[in-house]
């Protein structure tokens, strides 16, 4: 029997090529295995999605990861990559106090990539989004040399949004969720290993406290982003923001075991993973003096006014040495 080239139970695997089913035959499999939220009234397969928004500020972001830069291939699997390019942009709503609904996707690849590769990316990116309830409502694809995923994000939030420039001084810097582990993993993995297996894995899906944000809403945050480059560097854009300086406390932090092992192994600080590692998605908000934060939330630092050197990040009051995370250009 000939199938279809639109026809969304064919098989795919090896030797099914994006070349082979097409466009409209990849979109029309990816919409077979989608499902849809009760927020989707047109999902997949129109000019754009139509979702129901309650009376809320909508919240949207983008992320894109390029092949050879912000993955590779070899270090992770399809679906790890769909966690991790999902994971971006719904951290960054969550960032906002808000929670994702729904996302779209553009992909840009070579012609000869397996189709199944496609689908798997897809699986994993809908497996993400399902964290948060979101759906994966549509978006493009097109041919390109080099592999590129870009992921938008819509979601609300309960109340007014969270934003950076809302630290003031006097305000309690505290954290939510893991800090360097995905750096360590990356750590090993560019060495040629897969052990510690814990931070190979956090680096390949990282575990965003997606609970977090809303809650950080609901108890009063001033300010809060996600961490995505290193605390220092993203606490930095706070700084920035709100025209304040913020100083850490080294000792407020736990190094965890697998950390102080790759750093053994490696002869990098410790400290360092925690400081500036980025891609774990944890979030970092700012709360008035007195604020009562639940167990999931760490106080590691204050926030003051801003010195001679204007808005700045210090650990312990001085200067970190070194780069405060990673930096795209």
């Amino acid at each position: 029997m000939t199938m279809s080239p639109h026809d969304p139970t064919a098989p795919t695997g090896t030797g099914s090529t994006l070349a082979d089913v097409g466009e409209f035959g990849l979109l029309d499999r990816l919409a077979a295995r989608l499902p849809q939220g009760e927020d989707v009234v047109v999902g997949p397969g129109d000019d754009a999605a139509v979702l129901t928004v309650p009376g809320s500020e909508v919240l949207l972001c983008t992320d894109v990861l390029v092949d050879g830069r912000h993955f590779r291939r070899d270090w992770a699997s399809a679906a790890d990559i769909g966690h991790r390019a999902a994971a971006q942009s719904l951290s960054d709503v969550n960032a906002m106090g808000g929670r994702a609904s729904a996302v779209t996707v553009g992909l840009a690849a070579p012609a000869d990539l397996d189709s199944a590769w496609a689908l798997e990316l897809s699986d994993g990116i809908a497996e993400e989004c399902a964290l948060v309830g979101a759906s994966l409502v549509g978006g493009d694809l097109t041919r390109s040399d080099t592999l590129v995923i870009s992921v938008t994000a819509l979601g609300s939030a309960s109340g007014p949004a969270v934003r950076r420039s809302g630290a003031r001084p006097g305000d309690v810097v505290a954290v939510c969720g893991r800090l360097g582990w995905a750096a360590g993993g990356l750590a090993v993995l560019g060495r040629g290993f897969r052990s510690p297996r814990v931070l190979v894995e956090a680096y390949r899906r990282p575990e965003v406290p997606y609970d977090a944000g809303p809650e950080a809403l609901g108890l009063g945050a001033t300010a809060m982003v996600d961490v995505s480059d290193g605390l220092l560097a993203d606490l930095g854009h706070v700084a920035a923001a709100s025209g304040v300086a913020v100083d850490l406390r080294s000792d407020a932090f736990t190094v965890d075991g697998p950390l102080q092992a790759v750093a053994a192994a490696t002869g990098a600080d410790p400290l360092g993973f925690v400081l500036t590692g980025g891609d774990d998605h944890a979030l970092v908000a700012t709360f008035p003096p007195g604020a009562t934060l639940p167990d999931d939330w760490t106080p590691v630092g204050t926030v003051a006014e801003p010195g001679d050197a204007g808005p700045t990040v210090t650990v312990d009051g001085s200067p970190y040495e070194g780069p405060p995370g990673f930096r795209h250009f």
